[in-house]
């Protein structure tokens, strides 16, 4: 397109110098004889000056006559040049001839100006010359690049026919079940389509610190900033956390972690939808699960681990199991990583941030919400109480009297059992323990 421009600008230039050059040719013929042909009166800038002289010699003249390109009778030879003023481009608007000589350009140098009628005029011949191997070099070019790109994906392509040959063979051979095989298929399918063969990790990798950071900068801070949670944290941090994200591909119907597994990493979704849902450990009855989406993330136990100052080498289990609904694309940060920013920047462990896990974290809002419901039961079971012995002193009945002092009985054994798990968990907590330790997890047991 650049070209096209150049090329278009050049002829449309070249036509406006060639007419005047057939107006000046005209006018010394005409200088002895009349009506005396001045050169001035060619200037734009002398109209003026020249006056009624100019106009006189104007409606006497027969230059404008033989310069016409449009008049079949001119023995002047404007050859490409003709068509500037035989399409009118020469008396359009700025938009139209833009757009004219930027058509005739991509056109003449995609034929290599084959289709242009050339007078013998030596500047004329020369254009269509470079013209012509302009057109050839850019074609060259063309090929090459073409060529190049297309032996590249062949030999990728080719590679990864290799590799799937030999996963299907290596399949046969272990005797995998037909369901196993079609996950392996869609996985090397997924990846094939979304990276096209080109290992990120090695290019990275092949390229200095400085760059690598720039470009895992450029690559991964916004996807990050999408996140809530990260939201919250300032750019250096931001950066030692996108230096350690590495990316994360699933197919659909693939388990991420299930619950009791060790995390190993923790996901942010980038494109794609997964399932979180939880047991509480496998309590009867109890099932919660929400879908997580592009911004959402997974494996937040291994944040809680991380911040830990007396966090043990083990990785800490998984309190739900995460399910991809469609193919996922993410980013990963892995157990050590995540161990390294949090002892390397201690600004991960503010309250804000702290405050902003708890909001965002799904593990968090399971327990907020079993809390809630277990503080609304107990409400209503004590509201229940207060009605039942209401009505047994209304009722003076010695029955109706024992039935009060059992149930005051069993309410003050809650209480006080109550009060002592409370001592027992003040005891046991001490100055290092950090706060995002779950919460003790609540009694729906108590009965009246």
């Amino acid at each position: 397109m650049l070209a096209s421009h150049v090329i278009g600008a050049s002829w449309y230039l070249s036509s406006i110098g060639r007419q005047y050059s057939c107006w000046k040719q005209r006018c010394h013929e005409e200088i002895y004889t009349p009506p005396h042909c001045n050169v001035k009166f060619l200037d734009c800038s002398k109209i003026k000056a020249m006056g009624a002289e100019r106009e006189n010699w104007l409606t006497l003249t027969t230059v404008l006559a033989r310069c016409d390109a449009k008049n079949g009778d001119s023995d002047f030879k404007f050859g490409m040049f003709a068509e500037a003023f035989t399409s009118q481009v020469a008396s359009s608007t700025f938009v139209e001839k833009y757009v004219y000589c930027l058509w005739w350009g991509l056109r003449n140098l995609s034929s290599y100006g084959q289709t242009l009628s050339t007078s013998t005029f030596i500047g004329e011949t020369i254009f269509c010359i470079v013209l012509c191997i302009f057109g050839l070099i850019l074609f060259a070019q063309l090929i090459g690049n073409m060529q190049t790109y297309l032996s590249s994906m062949t030999l990728r392509l080719e590679e990864w026919r290799i590799k799937r040959r030999d996963m299907e063979e290596w399949m046969r051979h272990r005797q995998l079940p037909p369901d196993l095989q079609d996950r392996v298929r869609r996985f090397e399918q997924y990846r094939w389509l979304t990276t096209r063969g080109v290992k990120e990790e090695e290019i990275l990798k092949s390229l200095p610190q400085d760059l690598r950071r720039e470009i895992q900068r450029h690559l991964c801070l916004n996807l990050v900033r999408g996140v809530p949670f990260f939201a919250q944290m300032d750019d250096q941090l931001l950066d030692a956390i996108c230096e350690r994200l590495t990316s994360s591909l699933s197919t659909q119907g693939s388990y991420i972690v299930r619950e009791g597994d060790p995390v190993d990493d923790m996901l942010f979704v980038i494109r794609g939808q997964m399932e979180s849902s939880t047991t509480n450990g496998g309590r009867s009855g109890f099932y919660n699960s929400i879908a997580l989406r592009p911004g959402d993330f997974c494996g937040e136990e291994l944040l809680t681990w991380a911040l830990l100052p007396s966090s043990s080498q083990n990785l800490p289990s998984s309190t739900r199991t995460v399910k991809t609904l469609t193919e996922v694309e993410a980013f990963a940060l892995s157990a050590e990583d995540l161990k390294f920013v949090a002892m390397q920047f201690k600004r991960l462990h503010s309250m804000k941030l702290q405050h902003a896990f708890r909001y965002y974290s799904n593990q968090w809002r399971t327990w907020g919400a079993c809390f809630l419901q277990t503080g609304w039961r107990r409400y209503k079971k004590k509201k229940l109480a207060k009605e039942l012995a209401l009505h047994e002193n209304l009722g003076g009945s010695h029955g109706h009297h024992i039935g009060a002092t059992i149930l005051a009985s069993k309410f003050a054994s809650n209480t006080k059992r109550g009060i002592a798990q409370k001592l027992r968990v003040a005891q046991a907590t001490s100055p290092s323990t950090f706060s995002l330790v779950k919460p003790d997890d609540p009694d729906f047991t108590e009965e009246v």
